[in-house]
């Protein structure tokens, strides 16, 4: 299994487990949006915890994947993996470590709170290849940090994990070493409360979220109708599964 999860006193884990890098395939995705579906379903449940094992907790999507053979397959089913832990019913503490790049930000900004490893670096660098995050241009501009959000995903430059703090978009940055106990301790914290008053208030909280059903799905359709209709968004991605620097045609 590249995703494991499990219960314990009232703190539900999603675990990736696909090391060393944690790649978002079709089918760890697959994986993950069935176990958050197991977990939701659990009515003393009060918290989230999700984390990964090994060096980094993920390089990001597969990039094979976003191939034009495959792509049409694959913006849907990651858009729904972001929102399924973004509509998960109660609070979702997200534990970062190593490199977060690519799908796998995107995936972790959709937690409530995240806390991360001061060596952590994350980022967006979809743009080096051609093309564009699709559920971070949602969820870094509602974030706040709108001249923010557009360096990260016009350059794609990652960002160590203290100055995405300093923005909010992390909410604690922690010793490497003391990452899952600080994690941890904060699920806790959560736990103490009522199963029913989170998930009531999970649900007021997204009901004032920005970052709407509709809103990814019109970045959707223009990545996949318009980005993936240029030439470079091919050239970008092949040059990545070839291992060759981008030939830019500009088109």
């Amino acid at each position: 299994m590249t995703v494991a999860t499990a219960v314990d006193d009232g703190i539900g884990h999603v675990v990736l487990n696909d090391p060393p890098l944690n790649i978002l395939t079709s089918g760890l995705l697959q994986e993950f949006r069935d176990g958050l579906e197991e977990l939701a379903s659990q009515d003393e449940l009060r918290v989230l915890l999700l984390r990964a094992n090994g060096k980094h907790f993920s390089a990001g999507a597969s990039v094979e994947e976003h191939l034009p053979d495959r792509v049409g397959e694959m913006i849907p089913e990651f858009m729904e993996t972001v929102r399924a832990l973004q509509h998960f019913p109660l609070p979702v503490v997200a534990a970062v470590h190593g490199r977060c790049l690519g799908g796998a930000f995107e995936l972790v900004m959709a937690a409530d709170l995240i806390v991360a490893g001061e060596s952590a670096l994350l980022g967006v660098p979809e743009i080096q290849l051609g093309v564009f995050p699709p559920a971070a241009c949602v969820q870094l501009p509602r974030c706040g940090a709108r001249q923010l959000a557009a360096e990260l995903i016009y350059t794609g430059d990652p960002q160590r994990a203290a100055s995405l703090a300093e923005v909010g978009l992390i909410r604690r940055v922690v010793p490497d070493e003391d990452l899952l106990q600080e994690a941890s301790a904060l699920a806790q914290r959560i736990a103490r409360g009522s199963a029913a008053a989170l998930r009531v208030t999970k649900r007021a909280l997204l009901a004032v979220s920005p970052a709407t059903d509709d809103a990814m799905g019109r970045v959707s359709r223009i990545y996949l109708e318009e980005l993936m209709a240029t030439s470079d968004a091919v050239e970008g991605l092949t040059s990545f599964v070839e291992k060759r620097s981008p030939e830019w045609s500009h088109r």
